[in-house]
């Protein structure tokens, strides 16, 4: 199932927060659920070259950028097996760097 094809109450809805927007913009995505590596897969699909500010050449989640899961932030980096549920809200930010 794609993005085009999910219904919103059978989903799971995937934000960027605006300090990776800014590198490539990329709209909310309403995804289907499943693994959270497989909901992040599919909402960067709509967004490709932002994959390389979220994931490292492992394709871990990389230090500077923290996954939510309904407010929750996600302790694995790696192996991204928590399932997710029609309805959780996925958040991605990057951090913020300032003197």
């Amino acid at each position: 199932m794609n993005t085009s094809t999910t219904r919103a109450a059978d989903a799971v809805v995937v934000e960027f927060a605006a300090s990776l927007r800014r590198h490539v913009d990329c709209a909310p995505q309403t995804v289907a659920p499943g693994s959270l590596r497989s909901v992040l897969e599919a909402a960067l699909a709509a967004a490709p070259p932002l994959a390389h500010y979220v994931f490292d050449d492992q394709r871990a989640v990389r230090r500077h950028v923290a996954v939510f899961v309904n407010q929750q932030m996600a302790q694995d980096r790696e192996r991204l097996d928590q399932m997710l549920r029609p309805g959780d809200r996925v958040l991605v930010i990057g951090a913020l760097t300032g003197g």
